[in-house]
């Protein structure tokens, strides 16, 4: 059934903006404030909570949500070109309105959840993104939002049926999706244990002992197996212009936790200026960090400096291949963690890492624990592709379907 009239969104609906209360007005408990925050793709969260005084709530009647209220971000409206728009639930209220988040209210006969998946769809995120306004803070106009002139016009009780149609096939897409996220989860399980059993003498066919190591292996600190390092950073302030702009390749702790196995870009370089006051490390270095993101690794890729956040290791490759700390490191993490001190800014030294007691075993029992790791995690590797594709799939899929209800494809 095609859809032959349109209507402007001001004729069907009118949009209310928050008050931009002030710092000096929040409290400690009373009524939650509706921040942009609060609202994502089709939820919403409560993770970041500001509170108004109890009294607001009579004060600001006309800005308390409602159960069935549909609210959207107007400053960034999108994410990852997904419109942060939902519908408020009880367990919502009572809440009210800040600047910059719109609320709908509509006139009788106007079924919310049809004009909610049109703002989602395709035709009206496409007509979106050229009329965002702003370069640091994108923004919709709300006079032109109301505007918008394209609003496919229909009957309650075909919006009804569009409605439920859409939930329908929404659903079925919804249960696929949960079964690829557990599947995604299970992943992250075998990995661990992969690492876990790799270091237990398991993934070799050792006969060990629960709590034991196998026979003829042992541990060893860190130290032992190699030659362990801070990055240096000595000048003060740490962002002087002049230690930058240069050829050195500059890395820094988020880098290394982006890098699954080897740091191949970078952000920042130093200039010699600034390699004078640092270090530069040799390509292969193994890079742990131990500020911020705690005992994460990745070797370098280059010839490179970095910060005192990160500590350097060069193995001893007499006895001990790199491949194999990096592991025990991918598989000890949260372990490293628990030595932090429970402060804002975490962090473990040098000598925690030079300490470390490492499962040790000889070169050859090393390189087939490595490949027995790199075989196993292989495939997981093809089997979270195929997931995150399915995945990205799901959500072609629903804009596929979302794209029909509002060419008057979907139904006959």
């Amino acid at each position: 059934m095609l859809i032959k009239e349109f209507c402007n969104i001001g004729d069907i609906v009118d949009m209310q903006s928050g008050v931009a209360f002030k710092k000096s007005e929040y409290s400690t408990k009373g009524v939650r404030l509706f921040q942009i925050a609060n609202v994502s793709f089709n939820h919403i969260k409560w993770e970041e909570i500001e509170y108004l005084p109890e009294s607001y709530i009579k004060e600001y009647s006309e800005l308390l949500l409602e159960e069935g209220d549909i609210v959207m971000a107007l400053n960034r409206p999108l994410l990852n070109h997904q419109l942060k728009i939902a519908q408020i639930k009880k367990s919502d209220t009572p809440a009210i309105l800040y600047q910059r988040v719109g609320r709908f209210k509509f006139l009788d006969g106007e079924n919310p959840k049809y004009f909610l998946y049109f703002l989602q769809s395709p035709i009206f995120i496409k007509w979106l993104k050229e009329q965002l306004q702003g370069v640091n803070i994108p923004f919709i106009n709300k006079s032109k939002l109301l505007a918008y002139n394209n609003f496919p016009k229909q009957e309650r009780d075909q919006q009804d049926l569009i409605v439920a149609k859409i939930e329908e096939l929404f659903s079925e897409i919804d249960k696929g999706v949960e079964e690829l996220k557990a599947a995604q989860e299970k992943l992250k399980v075998y990995r661990q244990a992969v690492l876990k059993w790799a270091f237990e003498g398991k993934l070799t066919n050792e006969e060990v002992n629960d709590g034991e190591l196998p026979e003829g292996w042992r541990w060893i600190n860190l130290s032992e197996l190699g030659e362990l390092g801070r990055g240096k950073s000595k000048h003060r302030p740490r962002n002087d212009k002049k230690l930058f702009g240069g050829q050195y390749p500059f890395i820094q702790t988020g880098e290394v936790k982006a890098a699954r196995h080897t740091i191949k870009s970078f952000e920042q370089t130093y200039s010699e200026i600034g390699l004078q006051q640092s270090k530069l490390w040799k390509k292969g270095t193994l890079c742990i960090t131990i500020a911020a993101n705690i005992a994460e690794v990745a070797f370098l890729g280059f010839d490179g400096c970095f910060p005192d956040s990160i500590v350097g290791f060069t193995a001893n490759t007499e006895v001990v291949l790199a491949e194999y700390i990096f592991y025990f490191f991918k598989g000890n993490q949260s372990r490293l963690e628990a030595f932090a001190p429970a402060t804002a800014q975490k962090n473990i030294n040098l000598n925690t890492l030079e300490n470390l007691f490492i499962p040790y075993c000889c070169l050859e029992q090393q390189q087939q624990i490595v490949q027995e790791i790199e075989s196993r995690l292989s495939v997981c590797d093809k089997i979270e592709e195929i997931i995150t594709n399915g995945l990205q799939q799901a959500e072609v899929l629903r804009q596929s379907i979302l794209k029909k209800a509002f060419e008057g494809k979907l139904i006959n």
